[in-house]
């Protein structure tokens, strides 16, 4: 028999597509608002592995990668996407999106991405938003991309990033709960 346990906290961490790289300064205060003090950030990142977004944001895109350092409920995820599509709104322009937010969680075994977007690879997590494993994690090979991982999570430099995002996130754990993973 299966014996059910609480899983661990995970890590937010929230990606940020934008074309005005000036759009961080009041986004900034508003994602610590929603989730609490940023703990890490990444350098800009070039966003040219796709032109999904040109038609409605422009181009060249930016991205950046923010984490918090409240440790969140794997199970708030659905809710969290609810509250980056409400920000998305507020820098709308012309019925455009000039940023896009793309929250997710990472914990000792994997990073998740939430979207609203069905597909065989994602599961329901509940209030019309899924849960998409974009890269999976092993002692032995660090994070692995798998067919579906987005271009720019497969890149070195987010690789590189989420990986100190996870010893980040080992340390943050152990503070919380003791548990050494």
């Amino acid at each position: 028999m299966s014996i059910p346990k609480s899983p661990d906290p995970a890590k937010l961490v929230v990606g940020c597509i934008m074309n005005d790289k000036a759009s961080i300064e009041p986004l900034y205060p508003m994602l610590e608002e929603a989730f609490g003090p940023v703990d890490m950030i990444s350098g800009w990142l070039d966003f040219a592995y796709t032109d999904y977004y040109y038609k409605e944001m422009g181009s060249p895109l930016y991205r950046k990668v923010f984490t918090f350092k409240r440790l969140i409920e794997q199970d708030d995820l659905a809710v969290i996407k609810e509250k980056t599509n409400e920000l998305e709104t507020r820098f709308m322009t012309s019925g455009n999106r000039s940023v896009n937010l793309d929250p997710g969680y990472l914990v000792s075994s994997r990073f998740i991405l939430a979207t609203g977007k069905e597909y065989s690879h994602r599961i329901y997590i509940g209030r019309k938003m899924y849960a998409d494993l974009t890269l999976m994690y092993s002692k032995k090979e660090g994070f692995k991309t798998l067919d579906w991982t987005y271009p720019d999570y497969a890149s070195q430099i987010m690789i590189s990033f989420l990986s100190k995002v996870r010893d980040k996130y080992l340390l943050d754990l152990k503070a919380s709960t003791g548990k050494i993973k």
